[in-house]
């Protein structure tokens, strides 16, 4: 039993539509744990469908209050302020002991994470030391991952949503990228060896969340409550390509065993722009993930960034080189991290290229050779390249291939 001044303990489930997340919700709140819970159900819809069917299949109610409805947008963006208002409310009552909230099947989980740990500008009511961020969790329908493996075709099956610019696959690689405990659900449509290269997969994603493998949403609740797992520095920082970034390259051997591999290109020379949006469009269906950032020649002006989740690949601006910076600015940077300036070109300054690739059964030898075919010629180099097209956005990334569902 919490006495009131114990911070309420929140867990958060994350995942894309039809992934099972309200199934497993109400499969926690029926278990035979006691728990005396509130809930909060995001749903993108006008109609919060979601929250009826927790309502239905559980003792709590809207009427009440232990059940927070909230629709037409996400809580990591436009509802993030009105989030906190509820939860506000329902601190002031404070007669309950745990906080289970259901994101969007678009909702990127970072922003929720913030907002329960850190706040919200926008907010009068500060979460923190009311609330304490327990699990981040993110359920994944392995039966989609599945079919997306076997077919090329996407890894989820939603389509884009009208209100939004996030890919739902792009949503999901975030989903995954950063929890603590990974539900692996509708595990009883998929054949076991292909269970073990979905996880194989995962694990290369995500390598520090604990992998939960579900069916009908049927997990035990002390999987994801109360576990103390959350730890934002560290969430944020565990995503697979992230890693590789600063570790380089190395397998594990469940993933190596499956023809799960991974690997980091760099180069202190520029893409060819037109050489490598062509391979970018055209990177094999076999590459889950790749991320990072890349210097285009004739964009000197601007990092530029690559994102592929799935069959969503995006590229273009993204971030500024330090060299653009002023002096005082840059010697700030140097101060901070001297590996920089231990790499620092004397006319380029820091442009280069860090691209991570992580995928399943790809051919890297020829990836790695497009890769380096891209880049600009000696010849190229001297020639000067100043006014060479672009074929990226001039402001923001933009959508260079998406598989037809």
């Amino acid at each position: 039993m919490l006495s009131n001044s114990d911070p309420v303990p929140v867990t958060i489930l994350s995942g894309s539509l039809g992934a099972g997340k309200t199934t497993t919700l109400n499969h926690v709140l029926s278990s035979d744990q006691e728990l005396d819970a509130a809930v909060l159900v995001n749903d993108m819809g006008e109609v919060n469908v979601d929250a009826d069917l927790v309502e239905r299949e559980s003792d709590l109610t809207q009427n009440d209050d232990e059940i927070i409805e909230m629709s037409n947008g996400c809580i990591c963006c436009r509802l993030r302020g009105d989030m906190l208002d509820e939860v506000g409310r329902l601190a002031d009552k404070r007669d309950f002991e745990y906080l289970l909230v259901e994101s969007s099947g678009i909702s990127e989980p970072i922003p929720v994470a913030q907002t329960f740990a850190r706040g919200f500008e926008d907010a009068e009511f500060d979460p923190t030391g009311v609330y304490e961020l327990d699990t981040m969790v993110s359920v994944v329908d392995a039966h989609s991952f599945w079919k997306g493996f076997d077919s090329g075709q996407a890894l989820t099956d939603d389509d884009i949503d009208p209100q939004s610019d996030r890919v739902p696959e792009e949503a999901l690689m975030d989903q995954i990228e950063f929890c603590d405990v990974l539900l692996l659900n509708k595990c009883d449509l998929v054949p076991d060896d292909e269970l073990e290269e979905i996880e194989a997969v995962l694990r290369a994603l995500q390598p520090r969340a604990k992998i939960v493998r579900t069916e009908h949403g049927a997990v035990d609740p002390t999987e994801i409550l109360n576990t103390g797992r959350f730890d934002f520095d560290r969430a944020s920082q565990s995503a697979g390509w992230k890693r590789e970034l600063q570790h380089g390259h190395h397998h594990e051997s469940a993933s190596e065993e499956h023809g799960v591999s991974s690997f980091v290109f760099e180069s202190d020379r520029p893409f060819h722009p037109e050489r490598i949006s062509e391979l970018f469009a055209g990177l094999p269906e076999e590459v889950v993930r790749a991320k990072g950032f890349f210097w285009s020649a004739g964009r000197e002006d601007v990092a530029m960034g690559l994102d592929k989740s799935g069959q969503s690949v995006r590229a273009g601006p993204k971030g500024t080189w330090i060299a653009t910076l002023p002096k005082a600015q840059q010697e700030k940077y140097f101060a901070a991290r001297p590996a920089i300036k231990e790499n620092w070109d004397e006319k380029w300054g820091d442009r280069g290229t860090q691209l991570v690739f992580i995928g399943r059964e790809f051919d890297q030898a020829s990836l790695v050779e497009q890769l380096e075919d891209s880049v600009l010629s000696d010849a190229e180099m001297g020639e000067g390249f100043e006014e060479y097209p672009d074929p990226f956005g001039r402001e923001e990334q933009r959508e260079l291939a998406l598989a037809d569902d």
